[in-house]
């Protein structure tokens, strides 16, 4: 009982972590200068951006997170993450993070509803700080000493490649593996953000 409390206690915190749309463009551009990941723009069929993502646990815990999907540079709607951890976890961080659609099928498994990261997936966490190893095992990640200088370890996973940027914090363990995400189409009236 006392750990589902806890539970509550960290989504409640991470409620607030809502991004403004300049959010985006800013968390855009800061993986477009991050070393190999801005490459990734120029040959991607899409990608869908996270300007920031809660995270703590102490045994339980969880992650929340908002976003935006863009096809071919183009926003066609807006997502949001949610992870749930048990096992030895403490502390919270926040982090941004890019998800990279190598083409159509990729884009669609994504938007198409429900879609999770199993354990086997992975991601390249840009900088070093705040415990950023994010990997599991089975899968290459790396860190690397700042933003602006990525080492991609791997490269495209199922049609899918993930890169994280820590942005503070500290907690012992940062995977993306048990993401599961949701998606919502852009209606016709809702603000276009910038490519």
């Amino acid at each position: 009982m006392t750990q589902r409390i806890l539970l509550a206690l960290v989504l409640c915190t991470m409620a607030p972590l809502v991004a403004r749309a300049d959010d985006y463009q800013k968390t855009i551009d800061a993986f477009r200068k991050a070393g190999e990941s801005g490459g990734y723009f120029d040959s991607a069929y899409g990608y869908a951006v996270f300007p920031t993502i809660g995270k703590g646990g102490f045994g339980i815990g969880g992650a929340y997170g908002k976003g935006r999907v863009y096809e071919k540079g183009s926003y066609i709607g807006d997502c949001s993450m949610k992870q749930a951890t048990v096992g030895f976890q403490l502390g919270g961080q926040s982090f941004s993070q890019i998800v990279f659609f190598q083409d159509q099928r990729a884009l669609k498994e994504f938007t198409g509803g429900g879609f999770e990261f199993g354990a086997e997936a992975s991601a390249v966490a840009i900088t070093a700080g705040a415990g950023a190893k994010a990997g599991t095992a089975g899968a290459s990640a790396g860190a690397s000493a700042g933003r602006n200088d990525a080492k991609v370890v791997g490269n495209y996973y199922k049609g899918m490649a993930t890169f994280t940027v820590a942005k503070g914090g500290l907690m012992y363990e940062a995977t993306i593996g048990g993401q599961k995400f949701s998606y919502k189409a852009a209606t016709p009236s809702t603000p276009s953000a910038a490519k």
